[in-house]
């Protein structure tokens, strides 16, 4: 029998030290050649939606496994991709246009010996813990030993989850919030702040989220640069998750934050080469950044290259993309968790199966 789960499941099955240690486990697969992964694909319809001006159909995929999973994970989404602005400030947007104003979205696992799909679940829930997830392990090499104070920007559905992830992982005295949509931030700072139990207050000015911080954290869909790195000090770690594609050159971080690094990671170099993304790309094309000066993560979980070295080092780790191996990673360990919890229905898997050779 298949698992079908919900994202309730999902959330309740994957706890913030199980999708980290998955996580950093599948990288170090993957700096070992034990692990494989299909670089996301991004897919746009040419021509404006007619209903939703302004707006393209996009296909996404990607996937990918690692050993230690045992499954391999193709996630497959379907939407309606656009841009709006939030406070004068341009963001990336999804419109929830299927039936019921919902979005469309899932993962599939296969097993990777017996070949058969083994689970079924919405990719919304495990999307955002997967970023998450990895962003804290670039955290773990790269971070302050006992960072203090965390800037975070953003208030939204990734914010939430990193500030849930980096809280576990680091205990910060403080976390200081910015989002141009104040009163939600105001919002957002309370809720955390009472489920966390420690200080979690709203900023009104970018600056505030990075001066007098050792830890900063872009968790947004926003489409330029969201604090000006001449505020960058040593010492200091800065982490983004603003991944663009070839259609739309969204960032985090600006040129400036990168130039002063003194060791810039990413996710990936060959999405960003394939995207000519302008945070990894384009600053190696200027000089900023040469290219072969810039690590990605897997040779920095299975210690290729070194992590911060010395206290008053810039480091910054560009989470530029998503990549099936998450999904196997996060994957495994939801369908682990979920069996054991009584989670989810189970479909026949012959509905998936056939006698026909492909």
């Amino acid at each position: 029998m298949s698992l079908l789960l919900s994202n309730s499941d999902v959330e309740r099955a994957l706890r913030p030290e199980d999708a980290i240690a998955a996580t950093e486990t599948i990288y170090r697969e993957l700096a070992e050649g034990k692990a494989v992964n299909r670089p996301r694909s991004q897919t746009y319809m040419p021509v404006e939606s007619k209903q939703h001006p302004g707006f393209h159909y996009r296909f996404k995929s990607q996937e990918g496994s690692g050993v230690s999973s045992g499954v391999w994970a193709l996630r497959i989404t379907s939407d309606m991709a656009g841009f709006s602005y939030t406070a004068g400030v341009k963001r990336r947007r999804l419109l929830p246009v299927a039936s019921g104003n919902r979005f469309c979205g899932m993962v599939i696992l296969f097993d990777i010996e017996k070949i058969e799909p083994v689970a079924l679940m919405p990719d919304g829930v495990i999307q955002k813990l997967r970023v998450a997830a990895l962003s804290a392990v670039g955290a773990k090499h790269l971070a302050p030993t006992k960072p203090k104070v965390l800037g975070m920007f953003g208030s939204g559905w990734q914010a939430d989850a990193h500030i849930d992830f980096l809280c576990h992982q680091f205990p910060f005295d403080l976390v200081k919030v910015y989002s141009p949509n104040q009163e939600h931030c105001r919002d957002f700072c309370r809720k955390k702040s009472a489920q966390l139990g420690r200080a979690v207050e709203a900023v009104d000015a970018p600056a505030k989220a990075v001066i007098g911080c050792d830890f900063v954290q872009a968790a947004t869909a926003a489409w330029h640069a969201v604090f000006d790195g001449h505020l960058v000090e040593p010492g200091m770690y800065v982490c983004s998750i603003g991944g663009s594609d070839s259609s739309n050159k969204r960032r985090e971080i600006d040129d400036e934050t990168i130039r002063r690094a003194d060791l810039y990671v990413v996710h990936s170099k060959e999405v960003a080469r394939l995207d000519q993304s302008p945070d990894v790309w384009e600053v190696a094309q200027k000089g900023i950044k040469p290219w072969d000066s810039i690590a990605e993560v897997q040779d920095l979980v299975a210690g290729k290259i070194p992590g911060r070295t010395d206290s008053q080092q810039i480091t910054v780790f560009n989470n530029n993309t998503g990549a099936g191996t998450q999904f196997a990673a996060l994957g495994a360990a939801v369908l682990h968790r979920a069996r054991s919890m009584g989670l989810g229905r189970e479909i026949p898997t012959e509905w998936f199966l056939e006698d026909v050779s492909p």
